[in-house]
């Protein structure tokens, strides 16, 4: 991966927790009820994304090219990240390593 590349993911960061989640979930080709479905579970309850939420980040995704239509069936159509969307869900994480790292390291002083 180029430094280019790397430097083109950062600008879409930070993720909204929304976007991580439904970003997350789809590592692997889902629909979009599956994708509720998924953040629901993957967050242990705390997100819950609604349809609107969720068709209007496929919207932005799509036109990002963060994530590609892989499947439509009847009115399903299933997502996945593509190589940029897995750059730019790579880099966030990383972010989130070093917050949860510092938060960590401060919490006996809580």
């Amino acid at each position: 991966m180029t430094a280019m590349l790397l430097d083109d993911a950062d600008r879409y960061l930070p993720l909204t927790e929304s976007t991580y989640y439904i970003m997350l979930a789809l590592v692997d080709p889902l629909h979009g009820y599956a994708v509720m479905k998924k953040v629901e579970d993957i967050s242990r309850g705390i997100v819950k994304i609604g349809p609107g939420t969720l068709y209007g980040a496929f919207t932005l995704l799509e036109k990002e090219e963060l994530i590609v239509k892989v499947k439509e069936e009847d009115r399903r159509k299933s997502y996945v990240l593509t190589p940029k969307g897995k750059s730019v869900l790579t880099n966030q994480i990383k972010r989130l390593e070093i917050m949860t790292q510092n938060g960590l390291s401060i919490t006996d002083t809580l």
